[in-house]
């Protein structure tokens, strides 16, 4: 006989209750030994993992904690500390990057509106229509109501630059870098009624977002609303940047005659017609408090494309991102044994060691509230690849940031990394 519970318009059978209170049993025990777990005894599974190393200091430097300390392991997406630390000490919190507007005139004498690109990793459609209003003003206070074409160059980076570690999913996070982007790259979109309709009601539909949606439904149809990068194509970001900022100038009252084309052109060649410089209203520190919220590889990498581009000159590439990690990471650690090529921690061939990341939060203290707020008191930022998770940051007591730095290039639960940090605060020193 089949007896059912049954409460509103929901039964569950006897037999099926019976597994079901059992599975939630397990559930609650394992959730309870891992929360309860003594500290030195998830502390000891570090010590006894050969792939993994932790170094827990106080305020003042001392050694709480070490274990392997001085061990290579890849950093993933604690590299973004190190970025994260280069910008600021190079540009300071309040920098904000620009995009310059250069007013031409065609062979015929029809105006046209250059975009340089710098760059700036933070052009999001709220933006984008802010630096449209403003241009627009300026273009009106010059009497020009109407321009042929925009003019877009993205010449700040070299052609083809794809920094390591980048794959060829179609994930946001393997979005390539661009001197002129828009919204990192990527696109918001649905599927209604047999026709494409963007998923942010501040972004207008372009062009080119249809056809990345077509291309991503064509390879597997998708439900709902999804987000996409805009591909492998180096200059999809450009062409993205154009055709979405030049909606946003016809809503603002703008008359463009043509579609928006690419241009490599020299600034210097038209000084005298720039129009104007537009400065984004989130400044330096607010961008990197983002980065390290959401683990966001689109601004890390352009973060380290600019710095590249500010020391060794323009056209940024990846070359030249390696060589300055290299040489700024010797020079202000005086380091001999590390390798980092890329900004955002994506490629596995990236090494440092849990005492260089140390170092690393010594120097980024004056910037330590930027970091996300994982667990009560503790202040860090997560570092996931297959196979490899970390976990770097500070851990509050009583008023004291002591940094820690743990480093694990192994498989583990995913919550393992939380449970040595939650394991350090509770924990006192040897």
């Amino acid at each position: 006989m089949d007896y059912r519970i049954c409460k509103g318009r929901q039964r569950l059978s006897v037999p099926l209750l019976s597994v079901f209170l059992v599975l939630l049993l397990l559930l609650k025990v394992a959730w309870v030994e891992a929360g309860t777990q003594p500290p030195q005894a998830v502390l000891k599974k570090v010590a006894d993992n050969s792939q993994a190393g932790l170094l827990w200091r106080d305020e003042k430097g001392k050694a709480l904690r070490e274990i392997r300390a001085d061990q290579s392991f890849i950093p993933a997406s604690t590299t973004k500390l190190v970025t994260a630390l280069m910008a600021l000490d190079h540009w300071g919190e309040d920098y904000r990057f620009k995009t310059e507007f250069y007013l031409l005139q065609n062979e015929d004498g029809a105006p046209a509106l250059l975009i340089k690109g710098y760059g700036d990793p933070f052009l999001v459609s709220e933006e984008l229509s802010m630096m449209a209003e403003e241009v627009v003003a300026n273009l009106q206070q010059r009497g020009v109501p109407r321009i042929q074409r925009l003019l877009l160059d993205d010449g700040y980076y070299r052609d083809g630059t794809v920094l390591p570690g980048t794959g060829d999913s179609s994930n946001p996070y393997d979005a390539v870098p661009s001197a002129l982007a828009a919204n990192f790259n990527s696109i918001y979109i649905r599927r209604n009624s047999k026709q494409w309709m963007s998923a942010e009601p501040q972004t207008p539909l372009t062009e080119l977002s249809k056809k990345v949606a077509q291309t991503q439904w064509d390879q597997h149809p998708f439900k709902g609303a999804e987000r996409f990068n805009l591909g492998a194509e180096t200059q999809a970001g450009s062409r993205y940047f154009g055709e979405l900022f030049s909606l946003f100038l016809q809503q603002k009252g703008l008359q463009i005659e043509q579609a928006p084309v690419g241009r490599k052109i020299s600034a210097a060649e038209h000084r005298d017609d720039l129009l104007m410089t537009y400065r984004n209203t989130r400044t330096l520190g607010e961008m990197i408090r983002s980065m390290l919220a959401f683990s966001t590889n689109f601004i890390a990498n352009q973060l380290a494309l600019n710095l590249a581009a500010d020391a060794s000159g323009k056209p940024a590439d990846g070359d030249k991102v390696s060589r300055y990690y290299q040489q700024w990471l010797k020079s202000r650690f005086g380091w001999t044994s590390f390798h980092l090529e890329d900004g955002a921690g994506l490629s596995k061939e990236n090494r440092l060691t849990p005492q260089q990341l140390s170092e690393v939060l010594k120097a980024f203290y004056p910037w330590r509230y930027l970091l996300p707020e994982i667990e009560p008191g503790i202040y860090a930022k997560t570092g996931t690849l297959k196979g490899v998770s970390c976990l770097a940051g500070y851990i509050v007591k009583e008023g004291h940031w002591q940094p820690f730095a743990l480093m694990v290039n192994s498989p583990v639960a995913y919550h393992f990394r939380i449970q040595v940090a939650q394991a350090l605060q509770s924990a006192g020193a040897k």
